[in-house]
């Protein structure tokens, strides 16, 4: 791949339409914008992201987990491209300096296709077809669609949002840069070659859209065989592609932040003491630095322990950033031909990689097991499940009455009145992954008859 053609400005839905513009910002800037101000990611903010949507004690959401990884996108995509450019100082007369506010726009975007309960929404959505009411439906659909909705994957939806023709949209979806889009398509495969997990980067209806876009950009078709995104060699059919190169840098800046602000979050809610948090954090260092570390915290004064873990944080994805950054560049030749298996992550420093694996590994026993979280995901798993089977029910006999009912409460934009029941059945899931936490609750209710409008 060639850097040149990997990164474009030009617009889908726009390819040949020239555009008045009233400010100096770049059309990479403009996408940063344009999603910051739409509606999908102002929603994030009620849509949970690992722990219940705060009381008194705020932890992260979706929303705020975007920002926080789209500030250390700009950095990884910042330091990669002066690094690039003091070696090729040619490249300073391209586009390659934007690769920074590229990434963090990605950043932004790589959550947007997410449900409602984090993934145990995203599970509710395919135990619905593959163990619940929606398998009746196999053989109604094309095995392309049948293979799209058994393996929902927020980040296929996330380019759906963006790239898909809406009814009473303008051109095509949210107009953005062809470069934009590739760069949040973490898995670049059909969801016929998913592979046992499932992971996949376009629904069926999208795939046109994807292939022009890796057409334009220079990113090479892959054996499908080879790259089915779940690191098994097997015979497949369907559509892989080479990651473009600045998804590694997307995929490591949500790796850091996820995992560290997780432990930030459970000290803050005492599902970790100080002890463990500050153990886990100062894990990456070496012994002068954890030292080091400490004595600033002392002689800055700093005594409450929820602050002290805040400079430990940072401290640790300054480092993680570092890592991530040199990890690119020491690979670079293989991301570019396409050929660089796994994450940044998983090819840092050994002692950052194992301090990751541990903070990892308690996380999944002491998180992500916790009641809390546990209570979300039983909950929200229902709340989706009944959605699905109702409104899906809907979509199959729209002209029963109390279809008619349901179908009257789905957004103009979504397609559940066409003749085609792939479309409607699509469009019932395009509504119920937009919603938030609280609306799916507040629909639930109102549909088991639990809650009822006060006039």
């Amino acid at each position: 791949m060639d850097w040149i053609k990997l990164i474009t400005n030009k617009r889908l839905g726009q390819e040949c339409r020239h555009c008045e513009r009233h400010d100096d910002r770049t059309e990479f800037k403009r996408d940063y914008d344009r999603l910051i101000f739409s509606a999908p990611f102002r929603r994030l903010q009620n849509k949970t992201q690992v722990f219940p949507l705060p009381g008194s004690i705020f932890v992260h959401n979706r929303l705020t987990h975007s920002l926080e990884v789209a500030s250390v996108g700009m950095s990884l995509g910042n330091d990669v491209a002066s690094r690039i450019i003091a070696e090729n100082p040619h490249f300073n007369d391209t586009m390659l300096p934007e690769i920074g506010t590229i990434v963090s726009t990605a950043c932004l975007a790589h959550d947007m296709g997410n449900p409602p309960f984090g993934h145990s929404g995203e599970k509710a959505i395919q135990a619905f077809f593959t163990e619940g009411g929606g398998r009746k439906l196999r053989n109604m659909v094309s095995p392309e669609i049948w293979a799209d909705i058994t393996h929902f994957e927020g980040n296929a939806n996330a380019f759906r949002l963006l790239a898909h023709r809406y009814k009473g949209r303008r051109d095509g979806g949210f107009v953005m840069t062809y470069t934009t889009l590739a760069s949040i398509v973490k898995y670049p495969v059909s969801s016929t070659c998913a592979g046992k997990k499932g992971k996949f980067g376009f629904f069926h209806e999208e795939l046109p859209v994807y292939q022009k876009i890796a057409s334009e950009l220079g990113i090479p078709q892959m054996p499908a065989d080879k790259e089915s995104g779940n690191g098994e060699k097997e015979n497949v059919s369907g559509v892989a592609y080479a990651r473009h190169p600045l998804v590694y840098l997307v995929e490591a800046a949500d790796d850091i932040c996820y995992e560290v602000m997780d432990i930030e979050d459970a000290h803050k809610l005492k599902i970790l003491s100080f002890e463990e948090t500050s153990e886990l954090l100062l894990g990456f260092f070496n012994d002068k630095t954890r030292e080091k570390i400490k004595r600033r915290i002392k002689d800055e004064g700093i005594t409450d322990d929820n602050e002290k873990v805040v400079y430990m944080r940072a401290r640790v994805i300054g480092l993680l950033e570092k890592c991530c950054v040199d990890t690119f560049l020491n690979n670079k030749e293989k991301i570019m031909e396409g050929t660089f298996k796994g994450s940044l992550i998983d090819e840092i420093d050994e002692k950052q990689r194992l301090a990751y694996k541990i903070c990892t590994e308690t996380s999944r026993r002491k998180i992500y097991n916790s009641k809390p979280v546990l209570d979300v995901e039983l909950s929200g798993f229902k709340i989706m499940e009944t959605l699905m089977e109702t409104f899906t029910e809907a979509a199959v006999y729209p002209d029963r009455f109390y279809s008619r009912q349901l179908i009257n409460r789905v957004g103009s934009q979504y397609d559940i009145n066409s003749p085609d029941l792939e479309m409607r059945i699509m469009a019932v899931i395009d509504y119920i992954s937009g919603m938030t936490d609280v609306y799916a609750l507040e629909i639930y209710q109102k549909i088991k008859g639990i809650s009822l409008p006060i006039v």
